[in-house]
């Protein structure tokens, strides 16, 4: 089978116990690997209602049938369990050689179950399975982890590893490799739930290709298309040229999202440490845009993104690009999400602004505090018993309305766009199946640049969402990355044509809409599965109940009727009913229908 091995790797890491598990031929292309065959998986493997960091529930890595070949950013791989920060689907993506050594153990996914009595590894090689103790790591980063590893291994070995947040189970702690991290909803916690320290993963069985000249072909076109304009800022200051952009359009989320545009921020000072302490500039594996700016910071190279300096930035009110880079090394260090980790933390100092928290050192602008609080949640000491839970559980744990202010959807901390100056995003974050999130859904795409160039009325909105919703299901299914997706003319008919020549398959570009619908659906079935509710679409209620002043002396608004209008309108553009379930009709249509049972 070109481009798919047809099987899985379930490891028990309690009894040490593996098997091959097969993949029919047809649930590879009903849902292309990745983000979607991997929530294939965690259905078939997972119970509902189980506990997410119970030994039973699986933690999956998942490659595409792109992995391996000469695509550019196609080296990358989806990690999926039901997240204990949500209790709803998290899937993640990564980066790396991780993705290209692991498809070469002959598999086209690696489930992980159980849990060790020891602290152990997990060296998957050539399909043989072993575990090895790991008490000399306890404590380590992730990098620290990989770099003794490499030593004690023998050569070609690529590891994802976790840090301290990820042993000592903090909701938001992510899996890391190379400097690049399958961050939201705790991934890293499910690994360290089950006393896993690592994965390390090496192989030499290489993936046929059914048209390998032609793919050749048009890997060099993909590739030359990367170069051109639609990534030029990636390539230039990167993402974190967004704080500049949304801070002059007042949606940059600042202080707990009480204000929308940050009056200390300097963006020359951003540009300064750009030109200053820039080290380099760098790519992923298999990839030609170059969009990793590494700088140095007190604690080393630190990868910078524009989310990691908003969410340890304006929304903590800490204005220094130095501090905010220190900062985000320290979530490096110990293993954290960094949206999670400053969404919480502003949170806890607006509890404490209001009274409603006795921590008087947590206060908005201050590093030190900042700096003090995420050693506190990795540690789980002090006040980071309650941080390490994330905003939503330490609000219901304070209690006094605070609920009401805490930064997040299904339990998931808000990433950097301001739902009440960006309104489609502000559908997009409510309805996505991993909770508030602008990798799953790029909706903001249609609040800066409306196709009619007018304010887009509900049903247009809806549409909006649910194109974003689709295009990023098959981007995370193929996978590639979502920064090349301004190269395509046709996302769908090009990546139909991709696919072919990889699988040798008559694909097109109606076959893989259709799948990533089915995508995107089958996301949706398991969160119903596991107690979802309408309810659960909305967003704080700070964004109906405070306006946000403009930089022109307006006001942006949301109102609650209008979101819950285009919700309405949303599921009707899916063909799903008014309170957001999947009719038989439409999970026929989407060939779902052994999925009706499990709703």
């Amino acid at each position: 089978m070109f481009g798919y091995h047809q099987k899985y790797l379930k490891i028990d890491v309690e009894t040490g116990a593996s098997s091959e598990v097969p993949i029919p031929l047809e649930v590879s292309r009903k849902f292309i690997g990745g983000v979607g065959l991997g929530a294939w998986i965690l259905f078939r493997e997972s119970k509902q209602g189980m506990n997410s960091l119970a030994p039973e529930a699986p933690l999956i890595f998942c490659f595409s049938p792109l992995v391996g070949t000469p695509l550019t950013t196609s080296a990358k791989f989806a990690v999926l369990a039901k997240s204990p920060l949500t209790d709803r689907i998290s899937d993640a993506l990564s980066s790396s050689h991780f993705a290209i050594e692991a498809k070469k153990t002959g598999f086209d996914a690696i489930v992980i179950t159980g849990k060790s009595a020891t602290k152990r590894i997990v060296i998957i090689e050539e399909g043989k399975v072993t575990l090895q103790n790991a008490d000399d790591l306890q404590g380590l980063s992730a990098l620290a982890t990989s770099e003794k590893l490499h030593t004690r291994l023998a050569p070609g070995f690529q590891i994802a590893a976790i840090g301290l947040a990820g042993e000592n189970q903090v909701l938001f702690a992510n899996l890391s490799h190379e400097r690049r991290h399958a961050g939201r909803g705790g991934l890293g916690a499910v690994l360290g739930s089950k006393n896993i320290k690592a994965i390390a993963v090496k192989g030499s069985t290489r993936m046929a290709v059914a048209n390998p000249a032609k793919l050749v072909e048009k890997a060099r076109e993909l590739s030359a298309k990367s170069f051109g304009p639609a990534t030029a800022k990636y390539r230039e200051l990167g993402t974190v040229s967004n704080l500049l952009v949304f801070n002059r359009l007042s949606v940059l989320p600042t202080r707990n999202f009480q204000e929308g545009h940050f009056a200390a921020i300097k963006m020359q000072d951003f540009q300064e440490v750009d030109k200053a302490a820039k080290v380099t500039r760098h790519s992923c594996a298999a990839c030609t845009i170059g969009c990793e700016h590494i700088y140095e910071s007190k604690l080393g190279k630190v990868r910078i993104e524009y989310e990691s300096m908003f969410a340890l930035g304006s929304l903590c009110g800490i204005e220094s690009a130095e501090d905010i880079a220190e900062l985000v090394g320290l979530c490096d260090e110990f293993g954290l999400d960094t949206i999670s980790t400053g969404g919480t933390i502003a949170f806890a100092m607006e509890c404490v602004e209001k009274g409603l928290l006795a921590e008087p050192w947590l206060q908005f602008g201050s590093m030190e505090a900042a700096k003090k609080a995420i050693g506190l949640i990795a540690t789980r000491e002090g006040l980071g018993k309650i941080l390490s839970l994330g905003s939503r559980q330490a609000a219901l744990l304070i209690g006094q309305g605070s609920i009401a202010f805490a930064p997040q959807v299904k339990g998931l901390e808000i990433p950097g766009y301001e739902p009440r100056g960006l309104q489609t995003m502000a559908l997009g974050l409510a309805v996505a199946s991993r909770g508030a999130d602008h990798n799953r859904s790029g909706a903001y795409e249609a609040d800066f640049s409306p196709p009619t160039g007018e304010v887009l009325d509900n049903s247009a909105i809806a549409r909006s969402a649910v194109d974003s919703e689709n295009r990023s299901a098959l981007i995370d299914s193929l996978i590639l990355c979502k920064f090349l997706r301004g190269v395509f003319s046709n996302l769908f008919a090009e990546s139909a044509e991709l696919l072919s020549l990889v699988t040798g398959w008559d694909m097109d570009e109606v076959e893989l809409r259709l799948a990533a619908e089915r995508v995107v659906a089958i996301k949706k079935l398991f969160n119903i599965r596991e107690g979802w509710s309408i309810s659960e679409d909305t967003l704080p209620e700070r964004f109906f109940t405070e306006a946000l002043e403009t930089q022109s002396g307006g006001q942006n608004r949301l109102s609650k009727l209008a979101l819950q209008q285009r919700i309405a309108a949303y599921y009707e553009a899916r063909n799903w009913d008014e309170v957001g379930d999947i009719g038989i009709q439409e999970l026929r249509r989407l060939g779902l229908e052994e999925f009706c049972s499990d709703q």
